[in-house]
């Protein structure tokens, strides 16, 4: 991807920004912040760009453009936290494959701070102090970015999550994220400071809770994961990886032969495990209420 720059403009309100930007990379992004770059790189990070607006006697306001290499990663970035209202930065447009309007925004805003993804771009824009005056230079500003950029489509991986399960559980849209790294997963779900899943780069995966609103259990909630792998040896290998480290004292049993689903189910402290290898991909659903609900689930898909 080349360094091409957005184009901002030199001044918003009673804002101006310098001529170029700050540049920043993945040799020195934890120059720029710290711990917080790995959140970055576990995406398909390229580049930031950093301009900051000032103004006489006001608050400055924070531009970060990442540049990253798919549309993917420029969602999974925006779908880490769904927070702040929805905002439509760009003409009403949609897919060319997508008869429906998007089911999540583009765009979100709250305290000063709006995020957004474009095409490939994902961005922070943040005013110091929020005031009607600021609200409008980031709005303009989150125009601009989206300017001439295609609409971000969802990732498949998330357009497949169920909408509903067996046994009256449902997606609770404002909890599903993409994400390749299990740093970010760490950061949504703690599982292990190691890589249970063999997460990276080359690898999709998607996690959701689903809630029941209307069960006599107090476990109305449980978490799924979702996770496509280059191969099915490659699930399977991270599946025997999982099974050593997090469920120990249940031995692993799989025939790597066979091409038939592998499901298991097991008791653990917080509820209910199961998982399901189907192919190339890897279901997992934690803290479920019991055996039956996976069962339930897992035979309706």
């Amino acid at each position: 991807m080349t360094n091409s720059q957005v184009p901002l403009p030199r001044t918003v309100g009673s804002w101006t920004r310098p001529a170029s930007p700050q540049v920043v990379n993945a040799q020195n992004i934890f120059d720029y912040m710290n711990g917080a770059g790995e959140l970055y790189l576990g995406y398909g990070f390229d580049h930031l760009d950093v301009f900051t607006y000032s103004s006489p006697g006001r608050e400055s306001i924070l531009v970060e453009v990442y540049f990253m290499q798919t549309t993917d990663d420029a969602f999974g970035l925006l779908s880490l936290d769904w927070g702040g209202e929805a905002v439509e930065l760009r003409p009403s447009v949609s897919l060319p494959d997508q008869k429906a309007p998007p089911s999540r925004p583009r765009a979100l805003y709250g305290e000063g701070l709006v995020r957004l993804c474009a095409g490939r771009l994902f961005a922070r824009i943040m005013a110091e102090r929020e005031t009607p005056d600021s609200r409008r230079a980031v709005l303009e500003l989150g125009r601009s970015v989206a300017q001439g950029r295609e609409l971000t489509p969802e990732p498949k991986l998330l357009q497949e999550l169920p909408r509903s399960l067996a046994g009256g559980w449902h997606l609770l849209g404002s909890r599903a994220s993409f994400f390749r790294s299990h740093l970010v997963l760490n950061s949504i779900y703690y599982l292990s400071s190691e890589n249970l899943l063999d997460l990276g780069h080359d690898i999709e995966a998607v996690t959701a809770v689903y809630e029941r609103t209307e069960a006599a259990s107090p476990r109305r909630r449980l978490r799924w994961f979702g996770v496509r792998y280059p191969d099915r040896d490659a699930a399977l290998e991270a599946l025997g990886h999982f099974h050593r480290v997090y469920l120990p004292e249940f031995p692993f049993r799989s025939d790597s032969d066979s091409s038939a689903p592998l499901k298991g189910i097991f008791p653990i402290e917080d509820g209910w495990l199961g998982y399901w290898l189907k192919n190339d991909a890897l279901t997992f659903l934690f803290e479920c209420p019991d055996r039956e609900t996976i069962d339930r689930i897992f035979a309706s898909q």
